[in-house]
């Protein structure tokens, strides 16, 4: 068995004396594990770092065995990344993310959003919207889209201001006003038809994460048994200061 492809970095974990297990979301073949001879050495060093973009060949005996991954730098970003505190913290939350995903599951769009943002982890403005954007569409390929199109109780389309907690719809700011003390806050940026280079508020942004951590927490972690990652926290608190 042999593949070639692409993958970002998210995980690297020794294996014996001088080799590694590399953790990769890939392009075509999903999130995929595999061995890395002589992974520890000084040439393989620099690559093997969480955020960087590397080729991968990867060949084993059978499907079902973890394989080896033969390596070729293509974007080394880790030294960059490495360098921030926000960088670093979303490299292990953007890790933590990619784990609810079934490995070996191919997911190509949420692959090219992860280079994306691994590449602008450090821009203390764009890191938080693309995050919080990235938590949506982990819901949406997880089978739970929040439907933020129209509003739920009247099929509106404009001034849709919140979310339902119960069925992850929108509600328009007339619907929703009885009930507004129970609804989660809908910010611009997330909506569908929000310009990509939309650059919301510091409030818009703690909505927006407001908004993905309920559902996250409860449809994604709690399912697993987990609560929110750590590394979430810790990107917040991170993006909080400026990075």
């Amino acid at each position: 068995m042999e593949w070639r492809d692409e993958g970002l970095i998210i995980g690297v974990r020794r294996h014996g004396e001088a080799s590694t297990i590399v953790e990769a979301m890939t392009r075509a073949h999903g999130r995929h594990l595999g061995l890395v001879r002589g992974g520890r050495s000084t040439r393989l060093r620099a690559a093997l770092q969480p955020g960087n973009t590397v080729g991968l060949t990867w060949r084993a005996r059978l499907d079902e065995h973890l394989g080896s991954f033969a390596v070729e730098p293509l974007s080394l970003r880790a030294g960059r990344l490495m360098e921030s505190a926000l960088a670093l913290a979303g490299v292990n939350y953007l890790a933590a993310l990619m784990r609810v995903l079934p490995e070996r599951d191919p997911h190509e769009a949420l692959y090219e959003a992860a280079s994306l943002i691994a590449e602008a982890l450090d821009d203390g403005v764009l890191a938080p919207t693309l995050v919080a954007r990235f938590e949506a569409q982990i819901l949406a390929e997880c089978g739970f889209r929040l439907d933020l199109s129209r509003c739920a109780a009247t099929g509106a389309t404009e001034r849709l201001i919140y979310v339902s907690p119960k069925s992850g719809r929108a509600v328009s700011a007339e619907a929703g006003a009885p009930w507004r003390d129970r609804l989660l806050p809908l910010p611009p940026f997330l909506r569908d038809r929000a310009p990509p280079e939309a650059q919301p508020s510091a409030d818009e942004i703690a909505d927006g994460f407001r908004l993905t951590g309920f559902f996250l927490a409860r449809d994604l972690f709690a399912l697993r048994g987990e609560p929110l990652p750590d590394s979430r926290a810790a990107f917040l608190k991170a993006a909080q200061g400026g990075g």
